[in-house]
């Protein structure tokens, strides 16, 4: 296998750019906080219905890229290079990571004290709710954000044959020339700083909550130095899976554990409340459906509740930051497949993954509070959200088996999108990427412990908050470039299939 070359220009700027935006904004932070999180207030409220709009026009274009005649397009002339299960395990654990095991556990609670459409906080009602919102917000919405950077980059890798695994390659349908100067380098940068900061805020709800686990079952102290313990760890697992590439190591680690959370899934179903969950998620499933519209669209402009923007609309901010980031990697594992395919299995693997995890630990925590068996109101009032994950855990049969199985499956949960994220941060830096090329081990391994360093050093000076919510920040100007990846696509679609 030929060795694929660092493009110099991209490695130097993205790490410059990286370090001196991480120290301007933890040396200002008691400036740069609330700036930034004034601005993301300001995006939220003000262009809430950019984001709404945005989302759900995805479907229109992917319905109308599935079913219409270019759904057949083969992308690439090989057969797939990994089984259905390996590659959406890949895919699903790319795109969750540790977050949908803390918010599938806390986002339903949060929903029932905090309920939309001016409902009683705490009622009948605010319960039906609970888990409906849950399957919204990681459903259907968040995984075709998803989907429209991997099918563009997916064609222009494989079949426009670019020699380069980069958003802006598969934006040369508009920039022309442009893709390989100033705007070009621009965007691969943005793309990496996105994606810095989006690892940023999986860390930040993964390590406080792998450390509540640890302290729950050896009695250690939640401190600095066992969070920064927990990092290591996972710098050692993520790293190791990344050196040994796709084939030997990312996808068997996305297979394990697909396997584990699975497991876990069907445990607590099984010994949990099995026909409340069942019957709650079929109730919430049907209320999602029913309202999907009004869901879409709400703004709340005349109760101004702030609900949509502080859940829906930061969602899709966040999910449209990561997205270039899950485009470029599924889209190197997705060779040979149509764009048909491409599209629903994403959608599919994506939103069924998620809505087992919200019907089960959901449901099972919306039963513990509302029948009043564990006050995990009270416990997150008193002790915050990771104190609430523990006591659901707690409250399971063999709780002290179910607290250790947690905090493995954890560990490889978010090593799993580690992996994918410093194969993805070596790939945009890679001059090159041709056939079945990965990018070089020793270029894998400088960004799976710049990650590790940058880690490390943002947590010890406090400064974890800031990076994560400029990364949200970041996704004003990757509106853009969904449109300009859109009209690439329909450019090359047209050019290659209507002559």
């Amino acid at each position: 296998m030929r060795k694929a070359k660092v493009d110099p220009l991209i490695f130097w700027c993205s790490i410059i750019v990286i370090a001196i935006s991480s120290v301007l904004l933890v040396v200002f932070r008691e400036t740069s906080e609330p700036f930034m999180d004034a601005l993301l207030t300001d995006i939220t409220l003000k262009m809430d219905w950019l984001f709404q709009f945005l989302t759900f026009g995805l479907f229109i274009l992917l319905a109308w890229l599935s079913f219409g005649k270019f759904g057949s397009v083969k992308l690439g002339n090989d057969k797939p290079e990994f089984s259905t299960f390996s590659w959406g395990a890949m895919l699903f654990c790319a795109g969750m990571g540790t977050s949908i095991m803390f918010w599938s556990v806390l986002e339903p609670i949060h929903y029932y004290t905090g309920p939309p459409f001016g409902i009683e906080a705490g009622s009948t009602e605010a319960a039906d709710w609970a888990v409906t919102y849950g399957l919204f917000h990681w459903g259907l919405s968040a995984w075709a954000l998803y989907v429209l950077p991997t099918v563009v980059i997916a064609y222009s890798f494989f079949v426009k044959q670019q020699k380069s695994l980069k958003i802006s390659s598969a934006c040369r349908g508009v920039l022309g020339k442009h893709a390989d100067g100033f705007i070009g380098k621009a965007i691969d940068i943005l793309v990496i700083w996105s994606l810095v900061g989006g690892l940023g805020t999986s860390l930040g709800l993964g390590v406080p909550m792998v450390s509540a686990v640890i302290s729950e079952l050896f009695g250690f102290e939640q401190n600095l130095l066992l969070s920064i313990t927990i990092i290591l760890i996972w710098t050692v697992i993520y790293c190791a899976s990344a050196y040994s590439g796709l084939y030997k190591g990312i996808s068997k680690l996305s297979n394990i554990n697909v396997y584990l959370a699975l497991a876990l899934a069907l445990f607590v179903l099984a010994v949990g409340p099995t026909l409340f969950i069942l019957s709650n998620f079929t109730n919430s499933f049907g209320l999602m459906l029913q309202n999907f519209m009004r869901m879409s669209f709400y703004t709340d402009p005349n109760e101004a509740s702030g609900f949509p923007q502080t859940w829906t609309v930061f969602y899709w901010a966040w999910f449209a930051a990561t997205a270039p980031f899950i485009g470029l990697f599924v889209a190197r594992i997705s060779r040979g497949r149509t764009i048909r395919q491409l599209i629903l299995s994403i959608l599919l693997w994506g939103s069924v993954g998620s809505w087992l995890y919200f019907a089960v630990f959901g449901g099972y925590a919306i039963h513990l509070e509302t029948n009043g068996l564990v006050s995990l109101t009270g416990v997150l009032d008193a002790h915050g959200e990771t104190a609430v994950i523990v006591e659901v855990l707690r409250s399971l049969p063999l709780s002290t088996f179910v607290l250790f199985f947690f905090l493995i499956l954890a560990f490889i949960f978010l090593a799993t999108s580690l992996d994918s994220a410093t194969y993805v941060l070596s790939s945009i830096a890679t001059k090159e990427l041709k056939d079945k090329e990965e990018p070089a081990r020793w270029h894998r391994m400088v960004w799976g412990i710049i990650l590790a360093v940058l880690s490390i050093s943002l947590l010890t000076v406090g400064g974890l908050r800031v990076v994560q919510t400029s990364a949200v920040v970041v996704a004003v100007p990757v509106v853009f470039i969904y449109f300009l990846l859109t009209v690439s696509l329909i450019k090359w679609l047209k050019a290659d299939f209507d002559s």
